[in-house]
């Protein structure tokens, strides 16, 4: 696959589910993508296309998307003591209890991605992909629509690199405003989860948006 030039390089940290659907989407959008594991070996099996390496490697993309769980964000922060500065850092993760899984851990009227941004200082963080489950975002539907993807932030140009990206790749977006919003859509995400987990709600389907 050519890779365009008007679209910013992807840097995708973590090759589980969502990591791996995400690099899916960046390289069907026409994105160079690199990916960091621990493991260099599943970095690789992501995709022939996605350039491996270890956690702790020189970050090439533009655009670093850390597909992890919420747990593991200090030990892998740790790994790039410049904080990531001058990068666009998407934050996927959904801080939740997942023993009672009745509510999200960030204190209340704050997110993950808040602590993110704080931490994060010369970086530009953008709340996205948590309210999707990645079978939806690998096949590019929920039911008969286009998978949305919710995106909260308060770089503008952030949202824009990224939606780039998405919409390239088939799917949509959905900029639900500053990234205070992040805040309801890691509630939105702890709600889906929990529905799935209770098998209420199947992993491959998701909350549909229709316009």
């Amino acid at each position: 696959m050519s890779t365009s030039t008007s679209l910013p390089t992807v840097t995708v940290i973590g090759a589980g589910n969502i990591g791996s659907a995400v690099a899916t989407i960046a390289l069907k959008a026409g994105s160079s993508v690199q990916v960091l594991t621990r493991d260099p070996a599943k970095a690789a099996a992501v995709s022939p296309e996605v350039t491996p390496g270890s956690i702790g490697d020189p970050i090439t993309g533009d655009l670093v998307v850390l597909a992890l769980p919420y747990a593991a964000l200090d030990e892998v922060l740790a790994a790039y003591p410049d904080g990531l500065a001058g990068k666009v850092v998407v934050d996927p993760t959904n801080p939740i209890d997942f023993e009672t899984l009745d509510s999200v851990i960030t204190p209340a009227g704050s997110s993950a991605a808040a602590q993110l941004a704080a931490r994060l200082t010369g970086a530009s963080v953008v709340k996205a992909f948590n309210t999707n489950f990645a079978a939806t975002l690998a096949s590019g539907t929920t039911g008969d629509a286009p998978t949305a993807v919710l995106i909260a932030s308060d770089d503008a140009d952030a949202k824009a690199a990224l939606s780039s990206i998405v919409t390239a790749a088939g799917l949509r977006v959905i900029d639900v405003g500053a990234l205070k919003r992040a805040h309801e859509l890691e509630a939105i995400g702890s709600v889906q989860i929990g529905l799935a987990l209770s098998e209420q709600t199947p992993w491959t389907g998701g909350f549909e948006i229709l316009s």
